[in-house]
């Protein structure tokens, strides 16, 4: 970077504020957060006697949408592929929810 930047003037305090959009940007910290608080009130739902149909869908939808964000977010092959497998697994949860009065 120093090579390439030899004849450029750099502020560091802007360079460190790049430096920090983009590690916010490619962090699933959050996503991973509530994807694990998805699961649990996922788990809670099941314990339910009756009328929980509705209520998984929509929680496996949520499940979803953070799947689709830290895919989006990854930078790495290997996330990636671990994302595409969990919205795979989801998919399959949302077909045996379908089953589910």
């Amino acid at each position: 970077v120093a090579e390439l930047l030899a004849d450029t003037q750099l502020e560091e305090n802007r360079l460190a504020a790049e430096v920090i959009l983009y590690a916010d940007k490619i962090c699933t910290d959050e996503e991973v957060v509530r994807l694990k608080s998805h699961i649990q009130h996922m788990r809670a739902t099941l314990e339910e006697k009756e009328g929980i149909g509705r209520k998984l869908d929509f929680i496996a939808q949520e499940m979803n949408r953070e799947a689709n964000t830290i895919l989006s977010k990854a930078n790495d092959i290997e996330v990636s592929n671990h994302a595409i497998s969990l919205k795979t697994e989801i998919e399959k949860i949302r077909e045996q929810i379908q089953n589910i009065e």
